[in-house]
């Protein structure tokens, strides 16, 4: 169970439009794209590394469990919420940070759109290889965090 001072902390971290509690809103975040199911006490959305931190402060200090989320597309139910706790949902922190052509490195936030990277590096004339059928609708940090983006730690060529 929450603890309403947590809930009011989180609201002043990342602000209530990135503090869902509703039962709707968390059944939309209670499950990813395998059968597996499990509510969440809260889901928080963040927009910036500095509110990742505040949030996982807090929730270290609540002992409360957290797991991360990109747009729910997986396949092997890493983002629902078994113990409970927060869901940080990483889809508002989608920026492209920079593409250094040179050295063939991409520096993006976690929510960013895996189709999004691609076609932007393939405008430079670099490639993004690894090609999951949820290009459109996955995220780089779930692509990683899963393991499905193993080849592009090394080969974005």
């Amino acid at each position: 169970m929450l603890a309403k001072a947590a809930v009011v902390q989180l609201v002043r971290i990342v602000g209530k439009d990135g503090v869902l509690d509703s039962p709707e809103e968390l059944v939309a975040y209670s499950y990813d794209g395998t059968y597996e199911e499990h509510l969440p006490d809260i889901v928080v959305i963040p927009r910036t590394t500095e509110q990742v931190c505040q949030v996982v402060a807090l929730a270290a200090s609540e002992h409360l469990p957290i797991v991360t989320r990109g747009l729910g597309s997986g396949l092997a139910a890493a983002s629902v919420p078994f113990g409970g706790g927060i869901v940080l949902a990483m889809t508002r922190m989608n920026h492209l940070l920079e593409i250094d052509e040179q050295n063939a490195i991409a520096h993006v936030e976690a929510g960013v759109v895996t189709a999004d990277l691609q076609s932007e590096v393939e405008k430079r004339g670099l490639f993004y290889p690894p090609d999951p059928s949820s290009i459109r609708h996955s995220t780089i940090g779930g692509n990683i965090a899963c393991n499905a983006a193993a080849r592009a730690v090394s080969n974005m060529v």
